[in-house]
């Protein structure tokens, strides 16, 4: 796929360039295929003792939306599963490392299939920023990429509050989800699709089987690679970036990058 094939599809796909407070806040409608009214994703466990605190609260109050259960069903929190953190069909990886000071706090992705259903998503925490990591910094980035990866985008980007993680906010009272994050949820997953994305044979971090058809969702072949390319920026604003990169198999790795403070250091300082 040619980088202006790439630009004028997510031309296409972000025509809506901000989100005002409290407005819809689908990420495209980017969502997991399912078909049954709430299901479970899994999630392998690549935090170090530090994190856990943050991932199994975010993973409690994501469940609380009605529509996705959270399950943690396998963990490596090796430096080298952490550092690679890749991909697993069907499933959310979510990790800690310090990936440098390259300019990025969190780092959502998720892969779309050919029917622009996510198949399999990561989120990432950058420790290379380590001065950042106060309790609340901790709640909010890991709650807002883990819902990155739900497909939901910010419920606004100029600094307001909406007292949900999903802002840009630094209320103390943006660590968490809140009501009009899961009214979205339930908006973005009230209809069904024809087969499921997500894998729901119980497997562990080389995922399993699923109902998925053969060639589709997480039964679809992993040609994409487990460790996606970044590919180039589409869309941003003060504080994040949009990226977009072509998987081998037709697909697309999508990237929702949560940026350091403009006009911070890039050393840790």
């Amino acid at each position: 796929m040619s980088k202006q094939k790439i630009i004028s599809l997510v031309t296409l796909l972000f025509s809506v360039a901000s989100f005002s407070a409290f407005a819809e806040h689908s990420w495209n409608n980017y969502h997991w295929a399912r078909t049954t009214p709430s299901f479970q994703l899994q999630v392998v466990d690549s935090v170090t003792a530090d994190w856990n605190q943050e991932l199994r609260g975010t993973l409690t109050d994501w469940s609380g939306s009605g529509v996705i259960d959270l399950a943690i069903t396998s963990s490596n929190d090796s430096n080298r599963a952490r550092k690679r953190c890749k991909t697993v069909d069907g499933q959310m990886r979510v990790c800690n490392a310090a990936y440098g000071f390259n300019g990025w706090l969190g780092l959502a992705t998720i892969y779309i299939d050919g029917n622009a259903h996510i198949v399999k998503g990561t989120a990432k925490m950058n420790d290379s920023y380590s001065s950042y990591w106060t309790a609340e910094e901790k709640n909010h980035v890991m709650c807002q990429e883990i819902g990155h990866v739900f497909g939901l985008a910010h419920t606004s980007e100029d600094g307001s509050s909406q007292k949900t993680c999903m802002d840009y906010s630094d209320d103390i009272d943006s660590q968490w989800p809140n009501q009009h994050d899961y009214d979205q949820l339930f908006d973005q997953y009230s209809h069904f699709d024809s087969y499921d994305s997500f894998d729901s044979s119980g497997g562990g971090d080389d995922g399993g089987v699923c109902n998925a058809p053969a060639g589709k969702g997480c039964n679809k072949n992993n040609a994409a690679g487990e460790i996606p390319p970044m590919g180039i920026k589409v869309h941003g604003g003060k504080r994040f970036e949009i990226r977009v990169a072509p998987g081998l198999d037709g697909g697309l790795w999508i990237h929702h990058v949560y940026l350091v403070e403009p006009n911070e250091d890039h050393d840790g300082h």
